[in-house]
């Protein structure tokens, strides 16, 4: 598996990651949402590198220009609800790509402890596509597992690119084990160490759904 760690290099993702996890910038939402979606477009331009393209003979006003075009689109996926504002970048520049979408939440018992549960998918046909999945976290990379494989309901992609903005070690190294390294691109804004016994990253940012659309209540 391949690992591209934008981060750190001080440019323009790190000013708007800076921006994501300030605890005051956060009571922002708009300015939260949108450098959610200004990291995701970073991400899909770096993606882009990596996808096939063609020249194509383009006819202007004055003549024709010979200019490389995409090959072929990718099917962009995200997990709801914190990756609506990250997929939104994606979105923005992959604008002729199909999306599809997964609901996943966290499922707590009694003692505290959690599964996560995949209960909503919504996809187009991925035989054989470039699949491109973002989540902003990637924390255990449990969500992450499991819509990788509700997705392969829908064919079997031939590459998929993982985007999450912030990522635990334990996550990557789940991931790692657990999807075919052959097929799968890692694509990171930032690497932390620490994962809480609640699969939480630390320093991270806190809870990306509802710095983004509001605290939820749990029935």
């Amino acid at each position: 598996m391949k690992i591209y760690n934008l981060g750190g290099k001080g440019t323009l993702i790190d000013q708007f990651i800076s921006e994501i996890r300030d605890h005051e910038i956060q009571l922002d939402r708009a300015r939260f949402r949108n450098n959610l979606a200004r990291t995701g477009e970073i991400m899909a331009y770096e993606i882009s590198k990596m996808l096939p393209f063609t020249d194509e003979d383009i006819t202007t006003s004055l003549g024709i220009a010979n200019v490389p075009t995409m090959a072929e689109q990718p099917v962009l996926a995200t997990v709801l609800r914190a990756g609506l504002p990250f997929h939104q970048g994606f979105v923005n520049y992959f604008d002729h790509a199909d999306s599809a979408f997964i609901a996943g939440y966290r499922k707590y018992d009694k003692s505290g402890g959690f599964e996560i549960k995949i209960d909503y998918v919504t996809s187009p046909q991925i035989e054989d596509k470039i699949l491109i999945i973002n989540d902003p976290m990637l924390a255990s990379g449990g969500s992450i597992e499991l819509a990788y494989k509700a997705l392969l309901n829908y064919g079997n992609p031939k590459h998929v690119h993982i985007a999450s903005i912030i990522a635990s070690k334990e996550g990557i190294d789940y991931i790692e084990r657990v999807l075919p390294e052959s097929k799968i691109t890692l694509w990171l804004g930032a690497i932390d160490d620490e994962l809480t016994v609640k699969s939480y990253i630390v320093p991270g940012l806190g809870d990306a759904g509802d710095l983004a659309y509001g605290y939820k209540t749990d029935n």
